[in-house]
């Protein structure tokens, strides 16, 4: 199996898994912890093109799991940990791990943080090697075990 078609594959099994958890993840710590993620990744390679933030209004607009928040104010959340992230990407990241590893004490909110930044990462069809070092970063962030994500 091509790499794509792997990829493709992991992102719709994990889209899957979010939407069977729908009822679960309605904590501000889920809806902080996902919003930073979708901007650590969107950062991951130090730039952020329209393309990056078009995918994620469209993530924010037609995803099951975060129509549970009002998504003017998933969009604020993420243009200011975007905003963190692109005036310094390396004190931004430092505040924007921190949102993510909020979701850390509930494990089904952790578990769907990380699969958000893959279903983010893997959007383009090109889940390149920074916005998996990220994500393998917030698994440490969260206590989750990259491998169980196949990072």
């Amino acid at each position: 199996m091509a790499l794509w078609d792997r990829i493709k594959e992991s992102a719709s099994t994990m889209q899957t898994q979010l939407l069977a958890r729908k009822n679960d993840l309605k904590s501000g710590a889920f809806r902080d912890a996902s919003m930073a993620m979708c901007a650590l990744v969107a950062a991951a390679d130090g730039t952020v093109d329209p393309s990056e933030r078009q995918r994620v209004a469209q993530l924010i607009a037609t995803n099951e799991v975060l129509q549970n928040f009002a998504a003017d104010d998933l969009r604020r959340r993420f243009e200011e940990n975007l905003h963190r992230l692109t005036t310094d990407f390396d004190f931004g990241k430092v505040s924007v791990m921190q949102e993510i590893a909020k979701a850390k004490k509930k494990p089904a909110e952790a578990r769907a943080v990380i699969q958000i930044g893959i279903v983010i990462g893997s959007a383009d069809g090109d889940f390149d090697q920074d916005e998996q070092a990220v994500v393998r970063e917030a698994c440490y962030a969260l206590g989750l075990p990259p491998h169980e994500f196949d990072l």
